[in-house]
């Protein structure tokens, strides 16, 4: 508590407390600890592990989980903590060209912050995910960003229960939700339905029934094969309420078709709006016919003309090219990639996420658009 002046009845009196100021000062300083000013302090500590920024990761450990689904263990270079639920950026130089991915992390919070690793399952499909999967080798170092991303549980708006419908490498966030259920950095109660083709197509299924407890139920769905104690067919509706309580929060991890079927289910039982949530999913390729527009792009000082073709969106048009550019999520939602449109047209894959400012000022997001004639951008630096 600050000290507080009171004035004194005669003002001689307050001339006198005066005098006293510096004598009580260097007595308090005399009886004050020797010991030296700390050299970080805790606040600033806690910012950098939550706010750990782009940094250097070495690969100690690559597990084959299926066929076509690798799971990548990264020693950090520095203590992070994230949601279980949340993404990360994983960068690299692939032939010249710093391109980086989100992918969900499948290991637990607490090991981030206690032992600087990570890990995070990729399946074989696209550029990068089939580079990792061919490539990379346990020693390599590659570059996480960022824990980023809103699909983990809010106590704020959840229900006390989530209800996760998980389809094939979309198990990966739920299993960081378990391990986080069970260390005590989660607390609320989930209820996994995860659907495969056949068993042989299931991730993590031995360490799923090792973390089950009162807080955490897996229950198998097989499409492909039917087998004593797993369900069969699909996610649907009567299955949900099946293992639901009465009120829930359904988080959702998968593919487009998974979600559009599942939606449907859920309407079905009343469940929709803030009581839905989905991990977005990456903007691919749109079924056109091929076409080559030029690309004007300026980043700070420099200006680059490249090719677009109309499949493939901007961003990857200009990954191909060479040019570090910042990205994120790559499904139009967080605005990191938001790029100032000098000319051109352009489509917008899915729901136009951008910010009412964004749009009303001329901005894109590069991540989920795509050239529908000659375009100009003025786009953030990336990675150096």
């Amino acid at each position: 508590m600050a000290f507080q002046f009171k004035r004194q009845l005669f003002g001689f009196m307050d001339l006198i407390r005066f005098k006293k100021l510096v004598p009580n000062r260097r007595r308090h300083l005399d009886a004050a600890s020797d010991a030296p000013l700390p050299k970080t302090y805790r606040v600033n500590e806690t910012a950098a592990i939550l706010h750990p920024g782009n940094q250097k990761a070495t690969v100690i450990s690559i597990k084959t989980e299926t066929a076509d689904t690798k799971t990548y263990t990264l020693q950090l270079s520095r203590k992070m903590f994230f949601r279980a639920g949340q993404y990360v950026e994983i960068s690299a130089n692939v032939n010249g060209s710093v391109v980086n991915r989100p992918y969900a992390i499948s290991s637990s919070p607490l090991q981030a912050l206690n032992q600087s690793v990570l890990s995070v399952t990729v399946k074989k499909a696209g550029f990068f995910s089939n580079w990792l999967f061919d490539n990379a080798k346990v020693g390599d170092q590659l570059i996480v960003g960022d824990p980023s991303g809103n699909f983990h549980y809010e106590g704020i708006k959840d229900a006390e229960t989530v209800v996760a419908l998980a389809g094939g490498s979309g198990i990966t966030p739920f299993y960081s939700m378990a391990q986080a259920l069970k260390e005590g950095s989660e607390s609320f109660r989930l209820i996994l339905l995860y659907g495969a083709k056949t068993r042989k197509d299931l991730i993590f299924k031995a360490e799923l029934d090792a973390l089950v407890s009162d807080r955490f139920k897996v229950v198998y769905v097989l499409s492909d094969e039917k087998a004593e104690g797993y369900e069969s067919g699909f996610i649907t509706k009567e299955l949900i309420a099946k293992y639901a309580p009465a009120k829930y929060t359904c988080m959702l991890c998968g593919s487009q078709a998974m979600y559009s079927f599942a939606d449907k289910e859920l309407a079905a039982l009343g469940v929709t709006g803030k009581w839905v949530k989905h991990e977005a999913n990456c903007v691919g390729t749109r079924d056109v016919k091929p076409q080559q527009f030029n690309l004007t792009v300026h980043i700070r000082d420099q200006k680059y003309v490249i090719k677009a073709d109309a499949t493939e969106t901007l961003l990857v048009a200009m990954e191909r090219a060479g040019l570090s550019v910042p990205s994120k999520c790559r499904a139009g939602g967080c605005g990191f990639c938001h790029s100032k449109l000098v000319g051109g047209k352009f489509s917008i894959a899915g729901q136009d996420k951008r910010r009412l400012a964004d749009a009303k000022f001329g901005y894109i997001h590069p991540c989920c658009s795509y050239p529908d004639s000659d375009l100009e951008l003025i786009v953030p630096a990336g990675l150096e």
